[in-house]
């Protein structure tokens, strides 16, 4: 095994507050469990995720497709439904559980607070309603605004995020607009009411890559004006190069490695972290076969004993099959959750 010097064993996988950044923290997810109690059995998929999220700042959830990035963003604002279920930890906003609001509550903080920009634009927006109007009922609902006044807004809005004549296309329905428009119009509605925090859910996966690099610029733009906090889910590590501060990697439910973002890239500490930036192709220097993962994600019904990743991990012991890791700090901003680290 390989030992980190001065790391020592701690309970969530997130830097120390005390950290270099000096802003408030607007979100703290701290142990957040939500499992789904199905007849075949309990799956646990989102299994003790903490992590900060503080003004201005975007922190990525990154991981293969089912490892638990959309159900935490759920989670966060109240969004499970049966047979899931929140069996544990807390989110604060501001220091507030929301966990603890009711559902009456939670409609006033939805949209207004912390809201959330979803995969595709095509199911997130009504067919049958024109774009102001989608846009234009959450300023209404969360700021009383009424008339003339209701509808400047909106086109405020809707210029903020580069619609061109956004006073022309107020009466469009979706279906007469582009991906790329359509995904603007989605962020518009999410921005509406200027939130704290943005979650965008891989909003770029319906997108060109022409288009992709355009709405990620504008993306930061609006972030930068809004000052807003943003968790950014995605599985490309491009993307959290581009528009990242921090990065939490998640594997079955859990979150197995935190650090910043250059930080990350420039010393992967957990296997599978290591292995997914190897995945990446290098647009410099000699050409080489790209890595592979081995295998298939576990099945969230039935985890092995000790590390999740442990069945495909080429560098797994014993140990690893046994027991799973405790989390461990690394540096100031850096924590993993791996044997080899111990």
């Amino acid at each position: 095994m390989v030992k980190q010097e001065n790391s020592e064993r701690l309970g969530p996988i997130e830097p120390s507050p005390s950290s270099s950044s000096t802003e408030r923290t607007v979100l703290n997810v701290n142990d957040l469990r939500t499992y789904f109690f199905t007849r075949e059995g309990v799956v646990k998929a989102v299994d003790g995720v903490s992590f900060l999220l503080r003004k201005d700042e975007t922190i990525g959830l990154v991981g293969e497709s089912g490892c638990g990035k959309t159900v935490t963003c759920l989670s966060i604002l109240g969004l499970i439904s049966r047979p899931g279920r929140i069996v544990g930890g807390n989110v604060l906003l501001d220091g507030k559980d929301l966990l603890k609001k009711s559902e009456r509550e939670m409609a006033h903080i939805r949209g207004r607070r912390i809201t959330m920009i979803l995969q595709d634009p095509m199911t997130s927006l009504n067919p049958v309603f024109t774009i102001g109007n989608q846009v234009a009922e959450a300023i209404g609902i969360h700021q009383r605004v009424r008339g003339r006044r209701l509808w400047e807004k909106t086109v405020e809005i809707l210029g903020l995020v580069r619609i061109p004549s956004p006073e022309m296309r107020l009466g469009d329905y979706p279906h007469q607009m582009s991906g790329g428009m359509r995904q603007r119009v989605v962020g518009a509605a999410a921005l509406s009411c200027r939130p704290e925090v943005l979650i965008a859910d891989e909003p770029t996966t319906s997108l060109d890559v022409t288009i992709q690099a355009q709405y990620l610029n504008l993306l930061k733009e609006v972030q930068n004006q809004l000052h807003v906090a943003m968790i950014f889910v995605t599985h490309d590590f491009g993307i959290v190069a581009k528009m990242c501060d921090r990065v939490a990697v998640m594997y079955a439910g859990k979150i197995v490695e935190s650090a910043r973002m250059r930080e990350l890239f420039h010393n992967p500490l957990h296997p599978y972290t290591a292995a997914l930036l190897k995945s990446l192709p290098k647009l410099e220097g000699r050409q080489e076969w790209l890595t592979t993962i081995e295998g298939q994600p576990p099945s969230l019904l039935n985890l092995p004993p000790g590390c999740s990743f442990a069945p495909r991990c080429r560098q797994v012991d014993d140990h690893c099959l046994e027991e799973y890791p405790p989390s461990v700090i690394v540096s100031e901003t850096h924590t993993v959750s791996c044997w080899r680290a111990v």
